[in-house]
């Protein structure tokens, strides 16, 4: 398999936080000295961005790539090795970096443990998650509703307030949220039910189906009403629905709702 090269990334300007300008201070002594150095922290929080800041010129292999990642080790100088815990066998990996004397940056999800990884690396650098770096979140929103308005220059745009950050996969669910949001502001009803109909094609099979999905129609009709008129009589109005027949509705999807 060929070696997948780092980018060279602008590390310091992804993010604003204090703990991120620290660990980019890290970073940036890590250049100048030969030794190894474990990043670590929860997916999307920026480990991978880090280790190619310090070493941008070095191969980037995932430690399950593990036939692919051995053969390299026999021939670099200097390598990142990204999701360590992945490795189906790390003692093997950290000898070999030892006998061949390999420079490396690796990184590692927040909760891996290894007894000999202090042997190897003498730094380790946690990246904290974005639920505690909040000026971290309103910045990359802002950066990824930019991105989204020169990507697709649409005519409506994201009102950051309006939004309620996904954190679960930080930066990666972040960014996806924004995009899927920023396009659905200016979707029209084709493409809206293409989307439908491209969901409906993977999932339908069963013989009670129409039932089994009428809340994907039913959800965020009620959502949308109730958010938009305030109250479930305006709403049933609004709908020509019954108020009884509304209030059944919203019982039957109250684990949507």
């Amino acid at each position: 398999m060929a070696l997948t090269v780092a980018l060279v990334v602008d590390a310091k300007n992804i993010a604003t936080s204090a703990s991120w300008a620290q660990a980019f201070k890290t970073a940036t002594l890590l250049k100048t000295l030969s030794v190894n150095a474990l990043v670590i922290g929860e997916i999307g929080v920026g480990k991978k961005t880090l280790a190619s800041y310090i070493l941008p010129e070095a191969p980037v292999f995932d430690a399950s790539d593990y036939d692919a990642l051995l053969i390299a080790l026999e021939s670099v100088d200097s390598v990142i090795i990204a999701n360590l815990e992945n490795s189906p066998n790390i003692k093997k990996i950290l000898e070999l970096i030892i006998i061949n004397n390999i420079r490396v940056i690796a990184t590692a999800s927040s909760s891996f443990k290894n007894d000999i990884i202090d042997k190897i690396f003498s730094i380790k650098l946690d990246i904290p998650s974005l639920r505690e770096r909040p000026e971290d979140v309103a910045f990359l929103i802002n950066r990824y509703i930019n991105e989204a308005t020169s990507l697709f220059g649409l005519s409506k745009t994201l009102n950051i307030n309006d939004i309620k950050p996904d954190l679960s996969r930080n930066s990666y669910s972040l960014k996806k949220q924004i995009m899927i949001q920023y396009l659905l502001q200016n979707i029209n009803e084709n493409e809206l039910m293409n989307i439908i109909e491209n969901y409906f094609f993977e999932k339908l099979g069963s013989n009670s189906d129409y039932k089994n999905f009428l809340h994907i129609y039913e959800v965020p009709l009620i959502k949308a009403g109730l958010h938009k008129f305030k109250s479930q009589l305006q709403l049933s109005d609004k709908l020509g629905l019954n108020r009884n027949t509304l209030r059944k509705k919203i019982s039957e999807n109250s684990k949507y709702l």
